[in-house]
């Protein structure tokens, strides 16, 4: 078994960008406990709406959509609306719960001053949250840390048709006019009365616990009976062993905890382990969803193995001696092109370098390094002053008040820098800037090692696993640890909730920050962040790559969309924030780019990536398709079809910001002579890829001649092998 990393990464001092003030950003205090406010705060997670604004848009938390307004929770299980152009549900409470108890105590009738005020305003207080579960109070003293004794009203958007309670009055039935049946399950007695139609109350104050849940199928009613006595209280999701999630809930009450999972950890759920995973998987007991059947599995740890992934500098597949040529052509034309990044833009020009730093890899595998030194003479000159804070036009600065990195530019202007400063899409951002500064740091460990402070300072704000006042930096910012897929959005209410829409920039913040760690040998970053890689590809091809004859989606939808424009957690759209639905070619290239080795795992299934490209072709012939865009539909391809692509990328002029004709050579004699058989094939089974030798003392080098070190201490990819050695990485 791998062992278990006993140092967190970034163990030395770390550094720290200049501290500002922004005049963009919302207070946390409208809704974090004072106690929380000293530690860095979620700017992307599953409960963001309940913290933004007036904190009353919905979050869908499965299998509901919960809505806190005022002193009440409305409960919601979704219809959903399927449609050739997206998929989308809204909510309409089935029930909502709320107190109408007295005025609380006050502190000096022993109560907490930070809850008083809160219960006394109209808004919730979130009073406690983790990887897996959030905790609020209501205004008057209701929620799930009050202790107090308060009467309870149960409203219902349509008549209740049918109630009744147990002998013991801990369990209620509630049939609603529209067919649906809500079970509500209470800790202590429950005594309620009928005030209308739709509405209970209880008799007498209550003081407890109550679980409500609703029931699509009769026969489900028994297996919620026995399982209704225990439920969690709090959720951990610990990362400490490579591709692999374990997920330990704490619990009251008695007998075993019940959730539901839905696709991708079913996928990965290790049903029987050693250390005592899931206890059971009913998978006759699912509730349908927009993310799929939610299936239901018993047990307070659950442990998820995900596929393990190359992390590799070099193509994985490697290229023919007789292609070096061409390629080499088209690098002496694209480094002399290279002028200064104009852009002020952190994506924009994150994207730019990280272009010029893919032109000294391929200059190192196609064996011509005599291009590498003026690439790194570029890329020293656009990076290190922002490093150093000399940028002209703007810089990378700390925000304490939630916890993370901001831009000068934004610190003033919420919507420049596309929305970083507030949080929006940090992992996009990041993952060119940190790609670009991995390959700067493999050629000049000189410049690696002088800047390895500022390097891992953005490293963090997306790859940090710390918690509390010590962190400076949200945890795993924008990567849901119960999805297992990154979001965007920040700080930004949205009715539909989080939403992410270019999979492929996700996977490369993580990638790129492996290859960070691989330039510093660096074993704990280079598994973190080669976990969260893995997790993202397998979430982008089950959730975002959208398979004919699939039933993940309605018939509607999958029938007109290979891939899903922007996912949202209540919608999938197959628009993207800035092309319409009829931009095939556009969505292809946003899921795509860049073009990398990781690109090879995550387009590993060659059959969709030919569905994929036979669906996005006819869009290349409207009048406004833009070249830049079919340089990806080319190289997808060339996955299969390697001469037809070869000669359609050959005349190509116009290229992506962060894509070049070297680039695009360099991915086709990849797939060369492959004829479609030149596929990356699954990892070893029980072996991990994350640049292991099989024998711990030599390593293949790139070109299988000789077995030797690298010079750089991390060694080059054996093509037999799925990753590249590092002596101080994981091994068996």
């Amino acid at each position: 078994m791998p062992r278990r990393w006993k140092k967190p990464f970034f163990s030395s001092a770390p550094f720290r960008f200049p501290e500002t003030e922004s005049v963009v950003l919302p207070d946390p205090s409208a809704f974090f406990s004072k106690r929380l406010l000293s530690s860095p705060l979620p700017t992307n997670s599953f409960f963001q709406n309940f913290v933004l604004n007036d904190g009353d848009q919905p979050e869908y938390i499965h299998p509901y959509l919960v809505k806190s307004s005022g002193a009440a929770v409305g409960l919601s299980f979704p219809s959903r609306v399927a449609e050739p152009r997206w998929i989308y549900q809204s909510f309409v409470p089935d029930i909502s719960i709320s107190s109408f108890s007295a005025p609380p105590p006050t502190v000096s009738d022993g109560g907490d001053k930070n809850h008083d005020d809160h219960r006394r305003r109209r808004r919730h207080l979130i009073t406690s949250f983790d990887d897996l579960s959030v905790t609020m109070d209501l205004p008057g003293g209701f929620g799930a840390s009050s202790s107090i004794a308060t009467g309870i009203s149960i409203a219902t958007s349509q008549d209740v048709l049918y109630f009744t309670s147990d002998s013991q009055h801990t369990k209620h039935t509630l049939q609603l006019t529209n067919g649906r049946t809500y079970l509500c399950y209470s800790s202590s007695p429950l005594h309620v009365a009928h005030t209308s139609l739709s509405t209970l109350v209880t008799t007498a104050d209550y003081a407890g616990v109550l679980r409500f849940a609703y029931l699509p199928d009769p026969k489900y009613e028994s297996i919620l009976d026995r399982y209704s006595s225990c439920y969690p209280i709090s959720g951990e999701a610990d990362l400490t062993r490579p591709f692999s999630v374990k997920y330990k809930w704490k619990t009251r009450g008695t007998g075993e905890l019940l959730l539901l999972a839905h696709p991708l950890h079913l996928r990965l759920l290790v049903e029987e382990d050693g250390n005592a995973s899931a206890s059971a998987v009913l998978r006759n007991f699912k509730y349908e969803s927009i993310d799929g059947d939610l299936v239901g599995v018993v047990g307070r740890s659950w442990v998820l193995k995900a596929d393990p992934i190359p992390i590799t500098w070099y193509s994985i597949l490697g290229l023919t001696e007789e292609s070096y040529g061409e390629v080499i052509s088209a690098l002496y034309r694209d480094v002399d092109a290279l002028k200064p990044i104009a852009t002020t833009s952190t994506y924009g020009f994150g994207k730019e370098a990280a272009r010029a730093a893919r032109l000294a890899l391929i200059a190192e595998e196609v064996r011509f390094p005599n291009l590498v030194p003026a690439v790194q003479l570029f890329l020293e000159n656009s990076i290190t002053p922002w490093l150093e804070g000399t940028f002209f036009g703007n810089a990378f600065l700390h925000d304490a008040s939630w916890g993370g990195l901001i831009t000068k530019q934004g610190a003033i202007d919420g919507a420049v820098d596309s929305g970083f400063s507030i949080y929006n899409a940090h992992h996009y951002h990041l993952g060119y800037f940190l790609y670009a500064i991995a390959v700067l740091s493999k050629i000049d460990s000189v410049w690696g090692k002088a800047y390895k402070g500022q390097a891992y300072a953005l490293a963090k704000d997306i790859v940090n696993l710390d918690r509390g006042p010590r962190a400076h930096y949200a945890r795993l910012r924008c990567f849901d640890l119960w999805k297992l897929h990154s979001w965007e959005g920040g700080l930004a209410e949205f009715v539909d909730g989080r939403n992410q829409q270019g999979t492929s920039e996700a996977v490369n913040a993580y990638y790129a920050a492996a290859l960070l760690g691989m330039a510093h040998g660096d074993s704990q970053l280079i598994a973190t962040a080669s976990t969260l890689a893995a997790l993202e590809i397998q979430a982008a091809q089950t959730w975002w790559h959208v398979r004919q004859g699939q039933r993940m989606y309605e018939e509607d939808f999958t029938k007109e969309n290979r891939l899903v424009g922007v996912l949202w957690a209540n919608k999938r759209d197959s628009a993207l924030w800035f092309a319409p639905p009829e931009s095939k070619d556009i969505r292809l290239g946003i899921h795509v780019l860049p073009l990398l080795p990781i690109t090879e795992v995550l387009f590993r299934d060659l059959g969709f990536v030919r569905e994929m490209v036979d669906w996005a072709a006819p869009a290349m012939e409207r009048d406004d398709a833009e070249e830049s865009w079919k340089g990806f539909v080319h190289a997808m391809e060339a996955v299969y079809d390697n001469q037809a692509a070869a000669r359609k990328i050959r005349t190509l002029s116009d290229f992506d910001a962060g894509n070049s004709l070297s680039n695009l050579l360099w991915w086709l004699h990849s797939r060369a002579g492959s004829g479609g058989d030149k596929v990356v094939p699954p990892p070893p089974q029980g072996e991990l890829a994350l640049g292991c030798c099989r024998r711990r003392l030599t390593c293949c080098t790139r070109t299988k001649e000789e077995a030797r070190p690298h010079s750089g201490g991390a060694l080059a990819c054996c093509r037999k092998m799925w990753a590249c050695c590092s002596r101080k990485l994981l091994h068996d």
